[in-house]
């Protein structure tokens, strides 16, 4: 039997994948299951954006390509960073990967030292602080409670920096609670920001087509230019896009890191996908106005979503900015009991007895860094949402 390495062991699985596939495997088990844990839009891949692949197939463009994307690519990259975000990066500081966990996981790999610290604010998407452990690096959670908007504050950040710090990391709009920074916020982090040259910043900016009401998006280099040299701006086409299988994430960075984890992934998987560079290319040079209206079809679901939950008992929900998930609070259910007589005393029994009772899979908050919340993706078919709807109004209703 192999010993497994100290650096696996710091880490446990994708707790949002964890849920999907408990979903599919009661699913194949003949359980009726409703699922809302994956953040995967329901939506088909345009059809421009598959021609394009399967044109890239029929000319044969199924070779290596440079390691961390095609001269192609970076260039439509770089085109759209200017167009949408106001910002010039050359080719040589864009980095390709196999989707956005990549990119993260290179950074990190060469950059990280023993004890480094990043910055969390909590709460954050699952897969952050694992890559951070997973290289010895510690992370440093900062709570972000609902008072807040679930977003850290300039004096949170201030008072955690000190100089073992090395990174700290933005997500907006935020996964999992949609929350999105306003304008004046970003300005006032990077106040913060300015004063300590040693910190680096990444900014996980994924969701960015997914606003609503009159809330704007803006990248935190374009807000704070004088702070682009220390900012990774990290992006990707699965979720605007609808492609989340093509497995294709980018970033914008100092050409000195984004040569580092170029040389890192030459010795890990290569290029990504030959076929799934040449889509993206289309995605991001290509008829995109599909973008926007179906984002009105998420924000429609998100607000069915809310209102539903004012009549359910022992639930609230603030209204989420952006993205595709709402972060409810089930504290008004905790200590309540079961139709199996169990007692549910934290958000991980909630969603399991949810699970159990009304066949509803949902992300249990505690996995996202915050207790008493569960994370729900409307990036599934308005029926689905109704019928979950139905399912846990019900399910409420018999706590007791």
């Amino acid at each position: 039997m192999v010993e497994l390495s100290h650096s696996i062991k710091r880490i446990k699985p994708s707790a949002t994948m964890a849920v999907t596939q408990k979903a599919r495997e009661l699913k194949a088990a003949g359980k009726d299951i409703i699922g809302l844990g994956a953040g995967e839009p329901d939506f088909d891949t345009p059809e421009n954006i598959k021609k394009a692949a399967i044109q890239a197939i029929n000319d044969g463009d199924t070779k290596y390509t440079p390691v961390d994307g095609t001269p192609e690519l970076k260039k439509a990259i770089k085109a759209k960073f200017k167009r949408e975000n106001n910002l010039d990066y050359e080719l040589d500081e864009i980095s390709v990967g196999t989707g956005g966990k990549q990119i993260i996981f290179n950074a990190f790999a060469v950059s990280l030292n023993d004890s480094d610290e990043v910055i969390i604010p909590a709460p954050y998407w699952v897969t952050y602080p694992d890559v951070v452990n997973y290289f010895n690096g510690k992370p440093i959670f900062v709570q972000c409670g609902e008072e807040s908007g679930f977003k850290i504050t300039p004096q949170q950040l201030e008072n955690t920096i000190n100089q073992s710090t090395k990174w700290f990391i933005l997500n907006s709009p935020s996964n999992p609670t949609g929350s999105c920074y306003t304008k004046n916020e970003l300005l006032e982090l990077a106040n913060i920001l300015k004063k300590y040259p040693h910190v680096n910043i990444m900014t996980d900016d994924l969701y960015e087509h997914l606003i609503y009401d009159d809330n704007e998006f803006h990248t935190f280099a374009s807000i704070a230019p004088e702070l682009k040299e220390r900012i990774l701006t990290l992006n990707g086409v699965s979720k605007a896009y609808a492609m989340t299988g093509w497995r294709i994430g980018y970033a914008g960075g100092n050409a000195s890191l984004i040569k580092a984890m170029g040389k890192l992934q030459s010795q890990s998987t290569s290029n990504p996908t030959s076929i799934s560079q040449a889509a993206a290319v289309e995605a991001l040079n290509g008829d995109n106005s599909f973008i926007a209206e179906r984002a009105k079809v998420f924000k429609g679901r998100r607000d069915f979503l809310i209102n539903e939950f004012t009549s359910m008992n022992g639930i609230t929900c603030r209204v989420p900015e952006g993205a595709f998930y709402v972060f409810p609070s089930c504290k008004g259910v905790i200590g309540k009991v079961d139709e199996s007589n169990n007692k549910i005393t934290n958000d991980e029994e909630f969603t399991t007895s949810l699970l159990e009772h009304a066949g509803v899979a949902v992300v249990q908050g505690s996995a996202f860094g915050l207790e008493g919340y569960f994370r729900i993706s409307y990036a599934t078919s308005d029926e689905n949402l109704k019928n979950a709807c139905v399912r846990m109004r019900d399910f409420l209703n018999k706590l007791r």
